[in-house]
């Protein structure tokens, strides 16, 4: 009898076992796909491009009838947090999308002093995470769940120092940036070892920071312009940018201004105007003479928002397309997030090759893509021309 209950009791645990190892996690039908950008604070037009471009990448995924992953299709939901251009809110916004929201992969922020502390909550908690636009190399050093879109600093100090060289022959440099910013901080100090590469220690003879929020920088300008420096080098934002030169302008200033992919934004001739017309920038792509699959997502998103999409859309645009692509790559979507998620960062992991509409990448082993940069005049009209390209 004894040993009948227990033959019993054996054969009632292996039906039982047998039930949860058949029934496991069950397949999400959405799958959430979390955007960090700054919806709200000093920089909402970056904001919005990154939510233009996702929300068009997600038109296409809906037309389609979902998300198609080893012959399944799945709806797609983004989960869009308001960073506010702050980096606690940013680092919050990621928490929240990693541990209530439950998001499969993360796209966004997209400025450098948001990116690099949220990157450090996504590889904690094993995350993928892509950023469109952050520079710093500090984005993706050590973190093997953190990539990003675009070129880094130590990269386009360098585009920056040689198209100076080439085109104007000038050897005495300014610097004019945010000490406070990752990503100015970072790229100033890129391009100031770029040119005393070139020129010697002594090259760079003014070298001026200020602090976020400084609207004033008549102090700094004097320094530069008593310096004798032959252009100025500032990789700041749109707002700041327009502040930068139509001052350097009121106090004399007639030299060449040099920026950085931060230019990047329709708002920086919008807010400085005609005092912007002729300076150049180092940027990811440009609108203006755009061709095939590039031309056809600028048009589209101008039919739809009224406006030619920055740099920040374009990358935006290419990294909802890398996540989809490492997403398809999974084969399926198991339910077991953190199986899910692995699976998802080492497919990001493993594209050596993707076609962009900012350009062609391969992706080295640290998730940070080699791929080539552009210079851009700000026309007598006010539009970003393309100039000339600049490849590794």
């Amino acid at each position: 009898m004894l040993k009948g209950l227990l033959s019993i009791v054996v054969v009632s645990f292996l039906f039982i076992g047998l039930v949860f190892t058949a029934c496991g996690p069950e397949a999400p039908k959405t799958i959430k796909i979390g955007i960090n950008a700054p919806l709200t604070g000093d920089t909402t037009k970056v904001g919005e491009e990154t939510k233009f471009a996702a929300q068009m990448w997600l038109e296409d995924i809906n037309a389609a009838g979902g998300l198609e992953i080893g012959g399944k299709k799945y709806q797609i939901e983004l989960v869009v947090e308001d960073n506010q251009f702050k980096v606690d809110s940013a680092v919050k916004a990621n928490t929240k999308m990693i541990t209530e929201d439950e998001v499969l992969v993360i796209v966004g922020p997209q400025y450098s002093r948001q990116t690099v502390p949220s990157g450090e909550v996504a590889n904690n908690y094993k995350t993928p995470m892509i950023s469109p636009w952050s520079t710093n190399p500090k984005t993706t050093e050590n973190r093997p769940y953190v990539f990003r879109g675009c070129f880094l600093n130590t990269y386009q100090g360098p585009v920056v120092a040689n198209f100076v060289k080439e085109e104007f022959g000038f050897k005495r440099a300014a610097v004019l940036y945010d000490v406070e910013n990752h990503y100015s901080k970072g790229i100033a100090e890129s391009f100031k070892k770029a040119w005393e590469d070139l020129y010697g220690a002594e090259a760079v003879v003014a070298y001026e920071s200020f602090i976020t929020k400084d609207a004033d920088f008549s102090s700094q300008l004097t320094n530069v312009i008593n310096s004798g420096a032959e252009f100025i080098f500032t990789p700041q934002y749109y707002n700041e940018v327009a502040l930068i030169v139509q001052q350097a302008q009121q106090l004399g200033w007639d030299k060449p201004i040099v920026g950085s992919d931060s230019w990047g934004s329709v708002e920086t001739v919008n807010l400085c105007g005609k005092d912007c017309y002729g300076l150049f920038f180092s940027t990811h792509y440009v609108a203006v003479g755009a061709k095939g699959a590039t031309k056809a997502f600028i048009d589209r998103y101008n039919k739809e928002y009224g406006y030619a999409p920055g740099d920040v859309g374009a990358l935006t645009w290419d990294s909802m397309r890398i996540v989809q692509e490492a997403i398809q790559s999974c084969g399926e979507i198991t339910g077991d997030l953190k199986k899910d998620r692995q699976c998802v960062r080492d497919a990001l992991a493993n594209i050596k090759e993707f076609d962009g509409i900012t350009g062609k990448m391969t992706f080295t082993e640290e998730g940070d893509p080699i791929k080539c940069a552009v210079i851009v005049r700000i026309s007598d009209q006010g539009e970003f021309e393309f100039y000339k390209s600049v490849c590794p």
